[in-house]
This record gives C-alpha cells, structure tokens and sequence, in this order.
C-alpha cells in the first residue's frame, strides 16, 4: 500500500520523517525478548514535531483556562536559551475571544514579535485549546493521505510506559478525502507541561481498511484443531529455551517462526530469493 507523504503546511521541511520503531529503551530488559511487545510497538509509524535538532518547546497547563508555550533555542550546543513565552488565557464559559500576551527573552523589535505571533501556530493548534478543559493539540511535522477506503488512526506512542505521562484522545480520519495535518490531543492537569523535541516523538499513526467486520462463531472442528496447535506451539517453545548474559530465560520460537512464514510469503526472486529473472 502506498500513502502520501505531505509536509506542515505551516512549517514545512523541519521535522523527521515518519518511521517504524519497535524499541522502546525505557521498556524492562525481558521486553527486548519480546517480540509480540516490540511488534506492537511497530505498528504504524511515529510523527515528530516540526522541530530542528536545536530547538524545542513546552506547553503547561496552569488551570482556568490559561496556558502557557515557550520557545527556546540551543544554537550553541551548551544550553536552551528562551526565544519568547505565549500567554493563552481562554474566555471563562467559553465566551468571548481568547486572550495572548507574547513576553520576548531575546532583543523585542517587530520582527521578532512578529515572528512570536506566528510561531506557535506551526507547534499547536490554538483553537483546539481547553476542549476539554487542560486539551493542547500538537502538530506533527508530517501529513498522511491514505488510498480509497482507508483511514489514518491518531494514536499515543504505543508502550511508552513511564510516569508521568498525559493521557492523549485518539482520534480516526478518513484521510483519503479529508485533507487532515497531522495532530495529537493530549490532555494536561493543572500544573503540568507537555515538551516537545526534534527527536521525540509526540504521536503514532496506523492505516486501517474503512470496512465492516462481522464475528461468527467458530465450528466444533475448528476449535479442537485450534487446541491442537496451540498444544504443539507451546511444546516446541518449550524445547527452544535459551538464556542471556543475565540468567534470563525465553523462547525465540514464535520470532523464528513469524520470520519463516514471512520468507515463505515474498514472492520469488525478491530479496535475491528464489530464482533469477529471466
């Protein structure tokens, strides 16, 4: 399947480009023997902010409606040095205009102020903010169109486990017709910050068929030779143990099988398997 593959319309060219990833560093040592965990973990591919490798930001949530961005650069590999500071305070009710301050840490001249002003709409979608309430939508760097009948899933990074970690609104877009930017709604309490860097990934995206899916129930055949090959999985997983360095014991049997198979699908003559062409 193929997907088109669109720059921030807001900031386009600054940012990694999507890509799988089944590694999850911070995950426990067993998990790195795991390979239902990691192929969870690579399913879909991760979006990034559009950031360069020397700059960053971070959203905080103070409470009533009022949020705070700054931006900050790091030109010369030493330390971040704030650029600006945006000051969001939302109506109370939700009626009336939202309120922005911009504050500058570097020389205030129109330019730069300028640039305050339209800088954090290539980060976040402003008009997203406090729905529901202590709600910042980041904007990824990259955006999706799927082929006909296929929709684009917005998720949280998959098995990124560590504390403390905002909760994020999933969100399904038929992405073959609907010219949607790519954007991740996470969701803060009072008094936290959400950062966001070159390298960090702030969301994933799977591609899933638009169709209908029906359950019946499985023959009295099917389930005892379902039963069977289970039995005669769990035997020859049981044969291939092994163990690490560490004293760690597992079994390889179902990543070697899932390789085989996998080998056994491609086509001759891919990968420089089977026979030559002609």
């Amino acid at each position: 399947m193929e997907v088109g593959l669109f720059p921030n319309p807001y900031r386009p060219g600054i940012g990694l480009r999507p890509r799988r990833e089944g590694q999850r560093p911070l995950l426990p040592q067993h998990a790195r023997h795991c390979p239902v965990l990691e192929a969870g973990s690579s399913a879909g591919f991760l979006v990034y902010p559009p950031l360069s490798d020397k700059e960053t930001f971070q959203v905080t949530y103070e409470g009533e409606g009022r949020y705070q961005l700054v931006y900050s650069v790091n030109t010369k590999g030493t330390k971040w040095d704030p650029i600006f500071t945006v000051t969001y305070l939302l109506p109370m009710g939700g009626i009336g205009a939202t309120k922005r301050e911009v504050k500058m840490h570097i020389q205030d001249t129109p330019q730069t102020r300028e640039i305050a002003h339209l800088m954090p709409g290539m980060f976040i979608s402003q008009d997203d903010m406090g729905t529901p309430a202590g709600a910042v939508t980041l904007r990824g760097a990259w955006n999706f169109q799927t082929p006909p009948g296929w929709d684009t899933i917005y998720t949280p990074v998959f098995n990124m486990i560590e504390r403390p970690f905002a909760p994020m609104m999933v969100i399904r877009v038929e992405t073959d017709w609907h010219v949607h930017d790519s954007e991740f709604r996470y969701v803060l309490q009072p008094g936290e910050t959400i950062s966001a860097s070159h390298s960090m990934p702030i969301g994933q995206v799977m591609f899933v068929p638009r169709e209908e899916i029906t359950f019946r129930d499985g023959t009295e055949e099917e389930i005892a030779a379902r039963h069977k090959t289970a039995q005669a999985f769990y035997d020859e997983k049981a044969k291939t143990k092994v163990k690490t360095p560490y004293g760690l014991e597992y079994s390889p049997h179902y990543q070697n099988t899932s390789r085989q198979r996998k080998a056994a699908s491609k086509p001759r003559g891919e990968d420089g398997a089977g026979d030559p062409p002609a």
